[in-house]
């Protein structure tokens, strides 16, 4: 217990940090801390009725978009954590494994027809993607790493191209929409959002936070898991079910984030350990802390706001790079 309770503080803590830079920052201008206490002040004294526009800025802009992207961080790299313990390799994420270009398809899907619910949309074409996958690189019963890679390579080019055919048929305005889509943002993050993205991660998050002991014992190899009376073939699939509820959601919220569900996993775990009892929350601080802060600097960093996949691309992919060089990324565990 004593040696769990500093590394979850000190995640804790430098989430507390970023959200509160988060909240600070912006293209309408920074708001101080002091400033900040003031609003907030004059806002509970009117009852929520009246903080100006420095209130409105805070709770309607920026508090809004701090929370749906620490969220979508959240739920992004505890997808990342489950999808690489069932695979027992911390080269399988989210945008790896295909997921996200399904995700990312269904949500365009429901964009340029708009008659379609964009996150059950989004959900579905994840699940078909994820599901595809499995059973590509599954053989007799067991997922090979390096074919549940290649698979989702596949599976995420041909959705990929599917994107790009129905991007080439839609009319300008939803062509804007998809495009900003695919290479993600939270530019029009509001509390909307936030209610129809907490559900389906909250649900996620707390069958993987049950299923911990599984994880851990999934994470061993298939041999290890039937020795211990652990059928991997009947729990894998549920896993996979709650990591693909969890990134097809974010997904049809934020779009496609690339990265922080491959990168973050990783370094927590040469942090906090391989135990899934502290690997699932500080992962899912870990990432939470990361998109708001990588946000942050998107907003900060450019007169002219860019998505911020371009920014967790910019800023993970020399990470990624890092690791591999050193050889701590993408080594076969099977």
């Amino acid at each position: 217990m004593a040696g769990r309770k500093p590394t979850h503080a000190a995640f804790a803590l430098a989430a507390l940090i970023a959200c509160v830079v988060g909240l600070l920052v912006g293209p309408q201008g920074s708001l101080t801390v002091g400033q900040s206490i003031d609003v907030l002040g004059q806002w509970l004294a009117t009852g929520g009725a009246d903080a100006g526009m420095a209130g409105e800025i805070l709770f309607s802009v920026r508090m809004p978009r701090v929370v749906v992207g620490f969220i979508v961080g959240a739920a992004l790299a505890m997808s990342g954590c489950a999808l690489q313990a069932i695979a027992r390799n911390p080269l399988v994420a989210p945008d790896i494994a295909g997921i996200s270009s399904g995700a990312a398809f269904g949500a365009a899907l429901a964009l340029s027809t708009t008659w379609l619910p964009v996150q059950a949309s989004a959900f579905a074409f994840g699940i078909v993607a994820a599901l595809a996958t499995y059973l590509l690189a599954n053989r007799n019963g067991r997922l090979s790493t390096v074919a549940l890679v290649l698979a989702g390579v596949v599976v995420g080019g041909m959705f990929t191209a599917l994107l790009a055919i129905l991007q080439a048929m839609s009319d300008p305005l939803a062509l804007q929409s998809i495009v900003l889509w695919t290479l993600g943002n939270l530019h029009h993050a509001a509390w909307s959002g936030v209610t129809s993205l907490l559900p389906p991660v909250a649900i996620s998050a707390v069958l993987l936070w049950r299923w911990r002991w599984r994880l851990n014992v999934l994470a061993l190899g298939d041999d290890e898991a039937h020795s211990v009376g652990l059928d991997p073939r009947r729990h894998k699939p549920w896993v996979l079910a709650a990591a693909v509820l969890m990134a097809s959601a974010s997904v049809a919220v934020a779009g496609v984030i690339a990265l922080v569900g491959l990168i973050v996993p990783h370094a927590v775990r040469r942090i906090a350990g391989a135990d899934h009892r502290r690997l699932l929350p500080a992962s899912a601080l870990a990432g939470g802390a990361f998109l708001v802060s990588v946000d942050a600097l998107a907003r900060a960093a450019a007169p002219v706001e860019l998505p911020i996949g371009i920014y967790t691309t910019l800023v993970g992919g020399p990470v990624l790079l890092a690791l591999l060089r050193a050889g701590r990324l993408g080594q076969r565990e099977d």
